[in-house]
């Protein structure tokens, strides 16, 4: 499971996402909880596919007959929503990884008695979905989830809507329908599939958990030559054991009539079936995997930390209530808003003395533009409080000065 990003959605239908389970050609699987809490897997179309009339037609087709299938060796259908601007579907969820994790990653081939119970379950699994009218057409290790009670087969049914499209970037030159290496002939060559194809699909599976490799080879050496391999060359069974290497023969054969049905696979694979089917580690891998889930809950998005307080800055307009008046003893109190200056009430000369207003606060076109220049300083307490009285006073006694100077020189 992997966290959701930001380009998830939170919800679809009723569900609540809370994991990114995997991608694939078609779209992206997701974990979602319904609202009873309840766990499953949703598949959300891609929306270059759903913009297409056919294959949404082909899509709601194929949903609708693989609500049938639901045995007990597949996911069953829960929910769907076709007509959706995104189509998707949900499904159960199963709690298990996929064979290819395990063979890959985990732990290695799997025992001959759990390869028996293996091609039992997904024999079983193949008589389901043929029974309701669908073909696989890309049955592979990373479509089949390990879990306790046997294998479980995923995606059905819906690479059957990719092929049909008639036209479209799914059919130009050069495009593959299906996964390589675990194709069947008929796919490489773009014939018309049965479901014989599903029985070759489900050979290459059993080689692969096997021996842990592919019948064919790997796309290392070139699609075209894997491809190749796959349609005319004889596969590489070296390491199958002797109780498997006739049925895995059986399955590959290169024409489709000579092929077993799943229903004789089951017949011969259901007696030699082990139980429980699986090693000992791998059955402590799927214990803890299942509580783990169990505790598992979405991470919650981070709470945004509250916005720092702002400061004004010199170019921005001033608050516009008054600030209260400062006293005397308060030289580091904030200045007033410029142009509500305070005016002081009736006082004593003393009292009218000893107040200073501080300056005001400069706009932006007074900041300080030069470098050096200082910012205008207080008062030192005793100086005048009346400039502009003392300059008027001034100019009176000037002009009484120079009446008194014109009439003394004319009375001369």
């Amino acid at each position: 499971m992997e966290p959701l990003i930001a380009e998830d959605p939170a919800h679809i239908g009723h569900y609540r996402l809370i994991a990114r389970l995997g991608a694939g050609g078609m779209g992206l699987v997701y974990l979602g909880r319904s609202d009873v809490g309840r766990t499953v897997a949703v598949k959300v179309v891609q929306a270059e596919y759903a913009a297409q009339p056919d294959f949404r037609k082909r899509f709601a087709h194929e949903v609708a007959a693989a609500r049938r299938v639901g045995g007990a060796w597949t996911a069953a259908v829960l929910d769907s929503d076709t007509e959706a601007r995104v189509p998707w579907v949900a499904t159960q969820y199963v709690p298990g990884p996929s064979l290819h994790d395990v063979v890959a990653r985990d732990f290695g081939p799997l025992p001959e008695a759990s390869v028996h119970s293996l091609a039992d379950g997904l024999a079983h699994a193949l008589t389901d979905i043929h029974a309701a009218g669908l073909i696989h057409r890309d049955l592979k290790p990373s479509n089949v989830l390990v879990t306790v009670d046997g294998p479980r087969v995923i995606d059905f049914g819906i690479a059957r809507a990719l092929e049909t499209l008639a036209e479209g970037p799914l059919t130009r030159t050069g495009a593959v329908i299906g996964s390589p290496g675990f194709m069947s002939p008929e796919q490489v060559r773009g014939l018309k599939l049965t479901p014989a194809s599903d029985v070759f699909c489900l050979g290459s599976v059993l080689a692969y958990a096997a021996t842990g490799r592919s019948p064919f080879g790997t796309i290392d050496s070139g699609l075209h030559a894997l491809m190749f391999r796959v349609a005319e060359e004889a596969p590489d069974l070296d390491g199958v054991p002797k109780s498997l290497l006739g049925l895995i023969q059986a399955c590959l054969h290169k024409d489709p009539s000579g092929r077993p049905t799943p229903q004789d696979i089951a017949a011969r694979t259901g007696e030699q079936a082990a139980r429980p089917w699986l090693p000992g580690l791998v059955l402590e891998q799927l214990g803890r995997s299942a509580g783990q889930l169990l505790d598992f809950a979405p991470p919650r998005p981070a709470t945004p930390e509250p916005a720092p307080a702002r400061t004004p800055t010199v170019l921005e307009s001033p608050p516009s209530a008054p600030a209260p008046v400062p006293g005397p003893d308060s030289p580091t109190s904030p200045a007033p808003s410029p142009g509500l200056h305070p005016q002081p009430g009736p006082a004593s000369p003393d009292a009218q003395q000893a107040y200073a207003p501080p300056p005001r606060a400069p706009f932006a076109h007074q900041a300080p533009t030069q470098a050096g220049a200082q910012p205008p300083t207080r008062k030192a307490p005793g100086s005048s409080t009346r400039p502009r009285l003392r300059m008027v006073v001034l100019a009176v006694v000037l002009i009484v000065l120079g009446i008194v100077a014109s009439v003394l020189s004319q009375g001369r």
